[in-house]
Parts: C-alpha cells; sequence; structure tokens
C-alpha cells in the first residue's frame, strides 16, 4: 500500500510538473504578445528632430506607425501626413526642401517649416524616381515609361514612348450587349465617365511624345541619367510560367478556393535579354553588343550544365555630372557578374570588374538574384565607384577609378561587410560589420581614401545604425541575446553613451530570467570551423539533448543578439530548465562566414549542411556528457529538409526528429532559391535526386513528426502530402503528420504555434527517454 501511495504521489508530482511545462509554453508561443512589441523598421524624420519606426505598445491587432519627437522623447502613432513625409523615397539638392515619392504621389516637405504639399498625381502610380542634374528636376517611371517633372514650372513631359506592340489602341465597338449594359447598369455608365474624366485629366500633361518603340517585349529597370540625355534600360520576353494552384479550405464564404502561388525551378525561366540604350537627341534607341562577355568569361561550370548564357541587367548607376554609367550585369545561371562602365553615345561598354563563382555569385552586398543591383556607388571626385566583392573569399569593401581601372581593396581580413552607407559629402564610409565576431554586429567609420577603420559602436549584441540628416547623430537599434530590439539615440563619435528611446519588454518576459546561450565553434570533419549556440540544461543533465536547425538556408543564428526565432530561443530554455542540452548550429550554407561556408552547399543539400549536425552531436557528446542515443533534432523550412535528411539518409543518428514546413523535393521549389544552389533540375537531375529527401522515404526507421500549414504559399503542403504518399507505399510506421488549415508558411495563430510545439515536446519527451 505504502509503495502505491508513493506511485499515486510520483505519477502526480510527474502530472502537475508537465501541465507547468505546457502552461509555460502556451505564454511562449504568444510570441511578442508575451515578450513584448519590439519596434522595427526605424528611420529618421527628414528634419532630423523625430525618427519614425513600427511599434505596438499597446498589444493591439497589428503594428503601426509610431512618430517620436526627440526633443520630447514622446512617442504617438504618427499622423497621415508624417508617414507621407517620412516613409517615402526622397530626392533633395539642399537638405531643406524634399520632393518625396510616397504612395505612388509626388509630394514636396519643407524642412524647416515641417510642412508637406502633393505636388503630382495622375492616373498612373509613380513607382520610380531619380533626381536630375538640375535642381528641381526629377525623373519619373510612370506606366512603363520616364517622365520629367520640372519642380519650378510644375511641368511634365513625358521623355521615352516605350510600348509592349501597336502603338494605336483601338477601341471596341459599340454592340447590342455594350449598349444594354449602359442601359441597365449604373455601375457601366460610372465607369465610362471615370474613363472620360481620366482622359481629359492626362491631357493637362505632355502633348507630344517621343518616337514609339516597341518590340513586343518587356521593358524593365529604366534608368534615366541626371541630364535626361539617356536613359537605360533592359529588354526581353520574360517566359509564361506555369504557377501552382493552392487549395484554401477556411474561407469567409464556406467555399473552397484556389490561388496562384509560385512557380517551380526550370531552366525554362531562364530567357535573352538586352542592354539598350535610349538618346533623346536622336530620338532613338540602340543595343550595346554583350556577346563577347559570355563568350569570353564563360566559367568552368557552364560545361557541366548546358544551358543558355542569358544575360541580366540591374538599373544603371550614374554619376553626379551623368557624364559616366554603370551597370551590374549577370549570367542568369549566377555564375559570372560585371561590373560595367557605358558610353551611352557609342553604345560601348568597359569592364570595370569581373567576378566569378563555381557555385553562384552572392554574398553579403551582392544580390544572388538576376536583374538585381549590389551595393555601389560614386565618391566625391565622381569618377572613382564603390562596390563590394568576394574575391577574397569575404565580402569586402573595393573602389576602381572609371578612367585608369585602377582597384584597390579597402578592407579585408575573415570577416564581412554587411552593410556601406556613404556620408553626405562622399568622403565617408559608415560601415556594417561582423569585425570583432562573426555572431555580432559592429559599426565603424572609414575614409573613402582608405586606412584604419574607427569603430564607433562595437561589443556585445548587434548594432543596426541609421546617420540623421545632418549626419551628427545614430538612431540604433540594438539587442542582445537575452534582451530584445530597443531603438537609442547616440552622437556620431566614437564609442558614444547610447540613450534608450522604447522600453517594450515586459514584465512576465523579465520574470522568467533567461540565461544567455553559449556561443562555441566546433571542428567538423573537413576541418572547417563551424558555430554554434549551446543551451546547456540548468541544474542536472538529463542525458538528452535536442539540434535546432535554423531556417532559410543562408541565414544566421549563432550569435550574440536577439534571435529572430524568438519562440524557438525561450522553447530552448524550457528545455534546458528540463535537463536537456540544446545547441543551435550554424551549418554550412548559413550567413556570416564568407563565402567557403556560404557555398558549402553547391548541387548537394543535405551534405555538408548535414554532416555539420552530425558532428555538432559528436560535439555534444564529448563535451556536455550527452548519450549519444537520446538526440533529437527539429527545424522549420530549411530546418525541417535538414530533419528529414537527417533521418532519411542518416538513420539511426538521432533518437525522433520533428519537421516543420519542409521542402521534400526541391524541383518542386521556386526558381530563385533553388537555381542558385542545384542549376537546373533538367541539366543536373543529379545534384535534384541526391538533394531531396523523397527519394530515401524507404529509409525511414526513427520516430518522425511531421508538421506543416496547409496554405502554404513558399513550402507548399503538397510537399509533404508527396512524402506521406511514399512512406504509405513503403509501408512505413511510425511518423505521424500535423496539418494546419488556416497557417501559412509563417504561424499566425498561438493556438497553431502552441499546438505544434506541444507536440514537439511530448515526442522529444515520449523517444529520447527510452
Amino acid at each position: 500500500m505504502k509503495h502505491l501511495l508513493t506511485l499515486l504521489l510520483t505519477l502526480l508530482s510527474l502530472s502537475l510538473y508537465a501541465q507547468k511545462d505546457l502552461t509555460e509554453l502556451s505564454e511562449i508561443m504568444k510570441g511578442e504578445e508575451f515578450f513584448g512589441f519590439t519596434p522595427e523598421r526605424p528611420s529618421w524624420a527628414l528634419n532630423g528632430k523625430a525618427i519614425l519606426f513600427e511599434w505596438n505598445p499597446d498589444a493591439e491587432v497589428e503594428k503601426t506607425t509610431y512618430y517620436m519627437d526627440l526633443d520630447t522623447k514622446n512617442a504617438q502613432k504618427a499622423t497621415t501626413e508624417q508617414i507621407l513625409a517620412h516613409r517615402g523615397q526622397w530626392e533633395t539638392w539642399d537638405y531643406k526642401t524634399y520632393y518625396v515619392l510616397s504612395r505612388g504621389s509626388l509630394y514636396r516637405y519643407d524642412a524647416s517649416k515641417d510642412t508637406l504639399e502633393k505636388i503630382l498625381h495622375t492616373k498612373d502610380h509613380i513607382g520610380q524616381m531619380s533626381k536630375g542634374s538640375s535642381s528641381g528636376t526629377l525623373y519619373l517611371q510612370m506606366a512603363g515609361n520616364i517622365f520629367r517633372y520640372s519642380a519650378p514650372q510644375a511641368s511634365l513631359v513625358q521623355t521615352t514612348h516605350f510600348v509592349a506592340q501597336s502603338t494605336e489602341k483601338k477601341a471596341p465597338k459599340e454592340n447590342f450587349l455594350s449598349l444594354q449594359q449602359s442601359e441597365l447598369f449604373e455601375y457601366v455608365r460610372d465607369s465610362k465617365e471615370r474613363t472620360e474624366f481620366q482622359k481629359r485629366q492626362q491631357e493637362r500633361f505632355a502633348k507630344e511624345f517621343p518616337k514609339a518603340f516597341g518590340t513586343g517585349n518587356d521593358i524593365f529597370n529604366l534608368s534615366p541619367s541626371p541630364s535626361g540625355a539617356h536613359v537605360v534600360f533592359a529588354e526581353g520576353k520574360r517566359p509564361q510560367q506555369r504557377r501552382e494552384l493552392m487549395g484554401v479550405f477556411i474561407t469567409q464564404d464556406g467555399y473552397n478556393q484556389s490561388q496562384n502561388i509560385k512557380s517551380k525551378v526550370s531552366v525554362d525561366n531562364l530567357f535573352p535579354a538586352r542592354l539598350g540604350v535610349y538618346s533623346k537627341v536622336l530620338d532613338s534607341v540602340g543595343f550595346i553588343n554583350l556577346d563577347k562577355l559570355t563568350a569570353s568569361n564563360a566559367s568552368g561550370a557552364a560545361s557541366e550544365q548546358k544551358t543558355p548564357r542569358h544575360l541580366s541587367f540591374s538599373r544603371a548607376v550614374f554619376n553626379e555630372a551623368g557624364t559616366l554609367a554603370v551597370v551590374d550585369v549577370r549570367t542568369q545561371d549566377h555564375k559570372d557578374r560585371w561590373i560595367l562602365s557605358l558610353d551611352l553615345d557609342r553604345l560601348t561598354y568597359r569592364i570595370l570588374d569581373h567576378q566569378n563563382d563555381p557555385a553562384w555569385i552572392g554574398g553579403p552586398g551582392i544580390p544572388s538574384q538576376p536583374f538585381s543591383l549590389g551595393r555601389m556607388g560614386f565618391l566625391s571626385d565622381d569618377k572613382t565607384l564603390f562596390y563590394q566583392s568576394e574575391a577574397s573569399g569575404y565580402s569586402h569593401l573595393y573602389t576602381v577609378d572609371t578612367k585608369t581601372l585602377e582597384k584597390k581593396q579597402l578592407t579585408s581580413g575573415p570577416w564581412e561587410v554587411r552593410g556601406v552607407d556613404l556620408s553626405r559629402d562622399k568622403k565617408t564610409f559608415y560601415l556594417h560589420t561582423n569585425t570583432s565576431h562573426p555572431g555580432k554586429r559592429d559599426f565603424y567609420r572609414l575614409s573613402t581614401g582608405g586606412g584604419a577603420m574607427v569603430a564607433l559602436l562595437s561589443g556585445e549584441g548587434a548594432h543596426e545604425v541609421l546617420l540623421s540628416p545632418r549626419e551628427n547623430q545614430l538612431l540604433v537599434r540594438k539587442s542582445l541575446s537575452t534582451k530584445p530590439w530597443e531603438l537609442y539615440l547616440a552622437e556620431n563619435k566614437k564609442a558614444p553613451a547610447l540613450l534608450q528611446l522604447t522600453h517594450s519588454t515586459t514584465a512576465s518576459f523579465h520574470a522568467q530570467g533567461y540565461t544567455p546561450p553559449k556561443v562555441v565553434s566546433f571542428q567538423a570533419r573537413d576541418k572547417a570551423t563551424v558555430y554554434a549556440r549551446v543551451y546547456p540544461p540548468q541544474g542536472a543533465s538529463n542525458g538528452r539533448a535536442v539540434l535546432f536547425v535554423h531556417g532559410a538556408g543562408y541565414l544566421q543564428n549563432a550569435h550574440h543578439y536577439w534571435s529572430s526565432y524568438h519562440r524557438e530561443f525561450m522553447f530552448h530554455q524550457l528545455l534546458s530548465r528540463k535537463g536537456y542540452t540544446v545547441m543551435d548550429v550554424d551549418y554550412r550554407g548559413s550567413d556570416g562566414y564568407g563565402r567557403e561556408h556560404r557555398t558549402g552547399i553547391y548541387r548537394h543539400m543535405g551534405g555538408k549542411d548535414l554532416s555539420d549536425h552530425l558532428d555538432a552531436k559528436k560535439f555534444l557528446v564529448e563535451n556536455y556528457g550527452v548519450d549519444p542515443e537520446k538526440v533529437g533534432i527539429y527545424g522549420g523550412s530549411y530546418g525541417g529538409f535538414i530533419t528529414l535528411m537527417a533521418l532519411l539518409t542518416e538513420p539511426g543518428s538521432f533518437g525522433a526528429g520533428a519537421a516543420l514546413r519542409s521542402v521534400t523535393d526541391w524541383a518542386h521549389y521556386n526558381h530563385g532559391y533553388t537555381s542558385n544552389i542545384l542549376n537546373f533540375p533538367e541539366t543536373d537531375p543529379e545534384a535534384y535526386r541526391k538533394s531531396s529527401p523523397i527519394y530515401f522515404a524507404g529509409n525511414l526507421s526513427d520516430p518522425l513528426l511531421m508538421l506543416h500549414g496547409m496554405v502554404d504559399d513558399n513550402v507548399e503542403y503538397k510537399d509533404i502530402v508527396r512524402l506521406s504518399q511514399r512512406f504509405i507505399e513503403e509501408g512505413k510506421t511510425g511518423w505521424e503528420l500535423a496539418s494546419y488549415p488556416v497557417e501559412a508558411h509563417g504561424f499566425r495563430e498561438t493556438s497553431s504555434w502552441y499546438d505544434e510545439y506541444r507536440r514537439i515536446l511530448e515526442h522529444f519527451e515520449e523517444h529520447l527517454d527510452k
């Protein structure tokens, strides 16, 4: 009887302990509602006297824009005028009068009077704006063409006339049905009246158009020169892409819906494009012949891929005088990048820099997508260009003289330039780096001529910094690993004091007293150094461990600042209090560690990125007393993919796995991300076969929990359905699928988050304790 009573008391104690865990878990899964809504997207007001940011101190449905006067430090919800004035794209000649493009209309903002005036609103949304060489002249992109707006004369003139095909648009003939529609429906009559009114409004603008140019192809990345003498553009016919249909089952009206979402990765997405120049003086279009680029610089990987060497073109970057134009040219197979200086009258070019990567071009300041622009611009002499390159193995800052072609590397070392801002006088760089540690974010000042960098903000955590309009102050967004992001104000000087502007975290969050994880490194089997976060047991170890795999592939999470995976961070704290050791690995392919780490997954996802986790497990066994039979693994998106690859290609290595919103077959994922890493399924099928979990379904032997949103328009629900069918056909047991009918890739509902992580906790508790 005594033994029975002891057993009952023990079971009751365990039950109460489990209930306590679930209560804490339910709070954790509220996310920002639990720890506090932190400020996002900070920016300076154009007059430098206030800041704007997204915030939600009152826990409303969504974050909204707040405006803080820096004299009073009082934050209030921003007015419509404040949002229009200070959240748009702006240009200025004197830093007193600003021309602001906001929500498709043009405004004039007077910084001294803090007043806003709408000066141009048309039926066509204004998409882009650039500054002309004469004061008050702006070039606006509307309806696929460039317009010149003169503020002094308040005039608008169309400077290009690109048309898709025919220059004439025939009006539809009226017939019985069209006349009947007008007779019966007020809506049709009102629509016709609006069309006539808009036509009359348009007649207020330019009456004389330049010659029409139309090839039937798409025109994009239009870039007018400051003088307006030329417009650089890209021209090509984007292929019609078949898109996936996604079913939506929980709807407003009770009827199922379907949505068109992404297209799949395919060599058929490549298309020929040309670099064109419109000359205002000649009123004609010419094209620059770039055949020699692909002929003389074809990378070794091209023969492996056997894909067309089609090019893509960024928008052009002009110097202030408008005498130099630079464009970023890429091959659409992602292997080569050229920075070209263009002669717009002769339609010729000079190569300022060429970068080749047998994997794919990328890295901080070097976008990996076609038709995008890397971080570059002209210095104060108006002839020296700065840009970023991974030529040294890490993304660093370079300059090149466009006249002499002399290059200079301004920064160097086993760290990365994460961001570059140029001072108003174009003589000083402000650099965001990870110089002190891969998992920290520092802020430096550097002369454009080179020399020693001056540390302004460094040390623990991360500093995201915005210069004030007068460049005398810094708006800093800072966090630590256990302290979420807040806004601070500082002087623009070495090691300034930080004045905290926002206080966002809750009493409930502070009461938890979270312990900072340890950032460690270990040596992988190929001698590479891999960084990770470790959450040691808080108290006695139970011998169990969990490896968390972050998503996105190219993302960093083993760092010293607040994680975007805040729910997971708090969940890991809960596990460590239960005696688990938790490890979060910045595996191969993660951000922050240079080119070799970034491209370590080329042609084999689930290769080095997975072996890094096997080596991490070995590190835990050797250094933290972990039982090798009691190690679980989980993650979402790319992390879910790695979890599947771990259980299906290395069976027996992990005691259990939980895969959230997982890619199961890379041939069904999107083009932009996948083609960088695996080339194309038609030309490199082996890379897709060895990288896709669905091909290894027959190997399942370890307990697997899968969780997926049914309206995921990133990694489709179909991915997990297809893998489930493979398990069924293989006669596999020990797997489970939890579906979430209203959730997309990033969950929103607290109830879904809680259900998901309750299942994960119970999964590890059950299977890692055997």
